[in-house]
């Protein structure tokens, strides 16, 4: 892609292995890139905004889920709509990067292998205290805390961190409060263990929602009820494999443009495996709502979706 290109990068992404690799690269990018390391929480927002408004074209998000997150939220904050966001998937978890192909791009980017650019939905979240834009998952319940555990586990990566988050997160904080979930004009009250809503496929390297589309102008969602512990141990190789029951009364899963979620008692949230609130925070109400095609990405249509896709051609922008 033609035009000026900021590469922004935490460098502890990927257990370390983000800030070796673009150390790496380095010697070989051309002077058209310029490498932003972050340094704290939230930083790369502000430098990826920056890097929009100064006139940057494409700014790449090297990292895992949470640099991307965080990438597209400056970008979408910026004064610049026109900006290609670019993902380097080399962090612990690359949920959104495997739904456009680019985690395959990634391990063949040698070969130059030619992307397109595509308009893509993202979620907007909001709950009484913060707003963020949401561009691969969101979750709200059991999958919060899941997230909670994989960042004390610094010895395993990809679906192995995640497996082994899930089996902590199993034992120390399963609960199904009760929760009035609203998708669209349709509400729910039950017992909930969790809800998670997709624009990727993947929720900590967990294919949930196989189906979802980026760019289809709706939200993906799984709603996990009353479960037992039991249920989720069974069921756990199926969510490893994307091939969770459609038809259990347990498990609810379907399409909406906007969810609003109100539970009993405080719950934790994530979007993008970002924490938004823990229960300590008191928040038990939040919303989500699609943006349909808000963010220009560029994507590899070869390898978009993974094995489950029924494979079609994205639209490129000119």
């Amino acid at each position: 892609m033609a035009g000026p290109t900021c590469v922004i990068y935490n460098p502890a992404a990927g257990r370390g292995r983000a800030g070796k690799l673009l150390s790496e690269l380095q010697q070989t990018l051309g002077t058209e890139y310029q490498l932003k390391p972050s340094s704290r929480p939230e930083e790369a927002i502000d430098l990826a905004r920056q890097a929009a408004e100064s006139g940057f074209d494409r700014v790449i998000a090297a990292g895992g889920d949470g640099t991307v997150h965080e990438v597209a939220n400056g970008l979408l904050r910026s004064q610049r709509s026109n900006v290609v966001l670019g993902v380097w998937p080399i962090g612990s978890a690359n949920d959104f990067a495997f739904s456009i192909g680019m985690t395959s791009w990634w391990e063949r980017r040698i070969e130059a292998l030619p992307t397109v650019v595509q308009l893509v939905d993202v979620g907007l979240v909001k709950t009484a205290k913060r707003e963020r834009y949401m561009i691969g998952n969101f979750g709200v319940g059991f999958n919060g805390m899941v997230t909670i555990e994989s960042r004390s586990t610094h010895w395993l990566k990809g679906l192995p961190l995640y497996g082994w988050a899930f089996l902590k997160a199993l034992s120390r904080h399963f609960a199904t409060p009760m929760m009035s979930v609203r998708f669209d004009e349709r509400e729910v009250t039950t017992p909930t263990l969790s809800v998670s809503v997709l624009n990727a496929q993947r929720e900590g390297n967990f294919p949930l929602c196989p189906r979802a589309r980026v760019d289809d102008g709706l939200l993906d969602y799984l709603h996990a009820k009353r479960l037992s512990r039991g249920h989720l141990l069974r069921y756990l190789p199926a969510m490893a494999r994307g091939t969770l029951p459609t038809n259990h009364r347990l498990l609810e899963v379907g399409q909406a443009r906007r969810i609003a979620v109100r539970s009993e008692m405080p719950f934790c949230v994530h979007a993008d495996g970002e924490l938004l609130c823990v229960p300590k925070d008191c928040v038990s109400e939040v919303t989500i709502e699609v943006i349909p095609r808000r963010l220009r990405v560029e994507l590899f249509p070869e390898a978009m979706y993974g094995k489950w896709a029924e494979r079609r051609k994205p639209t490129q922008l000119g």
